[in-house]
This record gives C-alpha cells, sequence and structure tokens, in this order.
C-alpha cells in the first residue's frame, strides 16, 4: 500500500503548465454535477476529424493531463492529428458506473458525443487512453463502444479485489464486474478490431496486473520500460503514443 501512494503522490503533483487551448463544460445528468473538460484543437478545420479522449489518473485533473509534452506530440502529427479531449473523471471515479454516480456512461454517452457535435467530429473515428486511473478507466470503457484504438499507460489495475486501495471500487461485486483480467480471460478478444496499446514500467506496484491483462488478450502491443508508476514516462514516449494513435484512427 505504501507503493501505491508514492504513485498516487505522484499523480497529484503531475500536470503543471496546460497545453489545452480549449475548455467546455458537460452539465451532466449521469453524474449530477457540472465537469468541466479540456481540449487540444489542432490548428486547422476540426470538421471530419478524429477524436481521441484521454483520461486522467487519480487525485488529477483534465489540464495536469493536458500537459506540453503530450499536446506538443500530438501537433507534431500533422493533418492527421485529432481532436483530443482529456475528459473530466473526478478525484477517484476510476470511469464506470458505481453508486456515486455513472461515470462511465457519462464519458460514452455525455462527454464523447458533446465533443463530436461540438468540434463537428468524425463518430466513426475515436480513441480512448488514458494514465494510471485513466488507463484503466480506458481499457474498461472500450469494452461497450467500438474505438478504433484503445490504450492503456501505467494502467491501474488489481488482480483480486482485496488488492484494492479505498475508493478504487465500491465493493467485491463492483470489482468483479470490471474484472478485466477476467473479462480477457473469457474472451481474448476483448476489444474487437480496436487496436490496443499497454505499457508498463518495471518496478510499477500495477506491472503483475498489466502484464495479465497483456497475456490474456491477443493483437495487443504491450511495452515495458524501465521505471516506476511515473507520468514522466509518458510524457517521454508522447511522440511515439501519439503517432499510435493517429495511425490507428487514420487506417480506421
Amino acid at each position: 500500500m505504501r507503493l501505491l501512494a508514492a504513485a498516487f503522490a505522484t499523480l497529484a503533483l503531475a500536470g503543471c503548465g496546460s497545453g489545452a487551448n480549449e475548455h467546455f463544460t458537460v452539465e451532466s445528468r449521469l453524474v449530477g454535477r457540472s465537469l468541466e473538460q479540456a481540449v487540444y484543437v489542432p490548428s486547422g478545420d476540426t470538421k471530419g476529424r478524429p477524436l481521441l479522449v484521454l483520461l486522467h489518473g487519480r487525485s488529477s485533473s483534465p489540464d495536469s493531463m493536458a500537459k506540453k509534452s503530450i499536446t506538443n506530440a500530438i501537433g507534431k502529427v500533422g493533418d492527421r492529428a485529432p481532436v483530443v479531449v482529456f475528459a473530466n473523471g473526478g478525484n477517484h471515479s476510476y470511469y464506470h458506473d458505481r453508486d456515486d454516480g455513472r461515470w462511465g456512461s457519462y464519458i460514452l454517452d455525455e462527454v464523447i458525443p458533446a465533443a463530436i457535435r461540438k468540434y463537428e467530429l468524425d463518430p466513426r473515428r475515436v480513441a480512448i487512453a488514458g494514465f494510471s486511473m485513466g488507463g484503466f478507466g480506458a481499457l474498461d470503457l472500450a469494452r461497450f463502444r467500438r474505438f478504433c484504438a484503445v490504450g492503456g499507460h501505467s494502467a491501474a489495475m488489481w488482480r483480486t479485489g482485496g488488492e484494492t486501495p479505498q475508493g478504487a471500487f465500491d465493493d467485491a461485486e463492483d470489482f468483479e464486474q470490471n474484472d478485466l483480467i477476467e473479462a480477457a480471460a473469457r474472451n481474448p478478444r476483448l476489444y474487437g478490431d480496436a487496436k490496443v496499446w499497454i505499457d508498463v514500467g518495471t518496478e510499477d506496484p500495477f506491472r503483475s496486473a498489466d502484464e495479465g491483462l497483456a497475456g490474456a488478450l491477443s493483437g495487443e502491443r504491450f511495452v515495458l520500460w524501465k521505471g516506476g508508476h511515473d507520468f514522466s514516462h509518458f510524457e517521454h514516449d508522447a511522440p511515439r503514443v501519439m503517432k499510435f494513435y493517429a495511425d490507428a484512427l487514420a487506417d480506421c
């Protein structure tokens, strides 16, 4: 638990200097509150562009994930660059439907449609990814909607409900309903034709669970890098990762 506490402390500190250039608010009926979303809009017309949804970590925020290193990497993709919505997942929603709100449905049925309408995006070309809590959320939500690509970067996952920290799930039943390793064991093609990227550090406390999910899936891209549960690796690897999403969205 000490390792997990250190990991979440890192998440809270990550993200000075947002690279988002727009914001919009979702008046959510599903979670019963107004939530501001951060957006990176690449230069040029947005009509018909693809959408990439990025989900932040626990005790973090949309703007804290919208680091300039990430938005700069998106901008370098050029004409294929998607509009990127850094979605608001609250403090510790883990982006799934639970007692305090339908957080998963809010992303799928409110945030994504609102972004598509606002920027006139191509609804057929959508990818979702995230870091830590957001990595779990992306991998969880991609079970319920067709995405061109899904990515879990240092995804906060556990092999058993007994390993989870307070706030991640409501109870044992909630964990079981969102047990991705078990879901992938039952169906190795859990994400259909979506391109899948999973990465994790050698010293990350979530490594075992992330490797477990990657091993159960078919056709995923798994990257093991040296380090712990550190957002800076996601920043460092942003050019390669954003090219992966741009390619997947272009080929979708």
